[in-house]
């Protein structure tokens, strides 16, 4: 079976992780890259694709028909751009994490996809890890009993070096910054798992990056819809870095993924197959904790191969836009309620948050 074309949009540093994961698939090539550094495309292709034509011009990458989706790995606040003209020219879009800055883009991009008859999805591949799976199935079937306690623990370091890599990093309105950067993924989590938040409450601190004037560490306490509490602690100041832990208690269960693994998996009521459970996912894998490039790269491969899959069957891809909506909105309003000092409640009202 041919495989399907994808398009690279930003040869920066996660790009090589995307573009690993297209050079492992089976269903997915790359077949162009696109950057206004032209060195860091060829560098792209050279180690991935050597046969991958480089492009200055997103223009030009468009006009190259054996790309079919277009996968975005810009700078956050580039992305809703790339996204409406890659909508307009009737190709496909993954996108990274944060969808965009703001809702009010994130509604034009999905109308704008919807109106195509294109996918949209995003990478918060963190989702369809296989612990995150499992934990997802359990509370569906009702194992944890009442819930009780969701929680999401990032104590990561980055240096200050790894903030002068390239200017955006720097910058609060482009993205940066550890709540919209980095926790999103395990905000994402939590809000996948116990639905939409109705209220959050969140300070934010520059703990350990005095030369750089947004936050690097978030606490969080989320009040969900269903009435559970959650709590997010995120850092990129606290060295060496650990693992991320999701940890989710019920009356009548415990989990905890930790990595790409569970630290614990536990019912009152076992069932078969728990013990398989309990050994899924790779403790020896490294995510990111301490060094921004210890990444795997088969859940982005998972979510490129599920994209094929879709666009062949005419289905939705396994995390549309749609989906990650609410994840922003949340933590946009954890922005706010950092610059309240107060509560504040969900839906949100945009003005102001990055004043």
């Amino acid at each position: 079976m041919k495989k399907m074309g994808f398009g690279i949009v930003g040869a920066g540093m996660i790009s090589g992780l995307h573009a690993d994961a297209l050079r492992k698939s089976a269903k997915a090539e790359l077949v162009a890259v696109c950057d206004v550094n032209v060195d860091n495309a060829r560098k792209l292709v050279e180690k991935f694709a050597p046969k991958a034509p480089v492009y200055a011009s997103f223009d030009e990458l468009l006009a190259n028909p054996q790309v079919e989706v277009v996968d975005i790995v810009t700078p956050n606040h580039l992305h809703t751009d790339f996204v409406l003209k890659a909508a307009a020219a009737g190709r496909h879009v993954l996108c990274e994490k944060p969808p965009a800055m703001s809702l009010e883009e994130t509604d034009r991009m999905i109308e704008a996809c919807r109106h195509a008859g294109v996918k949209f999805g995003v990478f918060v591949q963190c989702r369809i890890r296989a612990p995150m799976r499992h934990i997802k199935a359990a509370l569906d079937a009702g194992r944890f009993g009442k819930v009780l306690r969701v929680d999401a623990i990032m104590k990561w370091f980055r240096p200050q070096d790894y903030y002068r890599m390239d200017a955006w990093r720097s910058n609060r309105r482009c993205g940066a910054g550890v709540t919209i950067q980095h926790a999103f993924h395990y905000i994402d989590l939590l809000q996948y798992l116990m639905g939409p938040a109705s209220s959050v409450t969140a300070e934010m601190r520059n703990l350990a990056h005095p030369e750089i004037v947004l936050e690097d560490t978030l606490d969080a306490r989320i009040t969900f819809a269903n009435g559970v509490r959650g709590f997010v602690q995120a850092s990129t100041a606290l060295w060496p870095g650990a693992d991320v832990r999701i940890e989710v208690y019920g009356t009548e269960g415990c989990a905890v993924m930790e990595g790409t693994a569970f630290k614990t998996w536990k019912f009152k009521q076992e069932i078969p197959g728990d013990e398989a459970i309990r050994l899924c996912g790779n403790a020896a894998q490294a995510t990111a904790s301490g060094d921004h490039a210890a990444l795997p790269s088969e859940d982005h491969q998972y979510v490129m191969d599920d994209c094929v899959d879709a666009i062949n069957a005419g289905r939705e891809v396994c995390i549309p836009c749609t989906d990650v909506r609410a994840s922003l909105e949340l933590a946009l309003a954890m922005y706010l309620s950092d610059r309240k000092r107060a509560e504040v409640s969900l839906p949100i009202q945009e003005k102001g948050i990055w004043e």
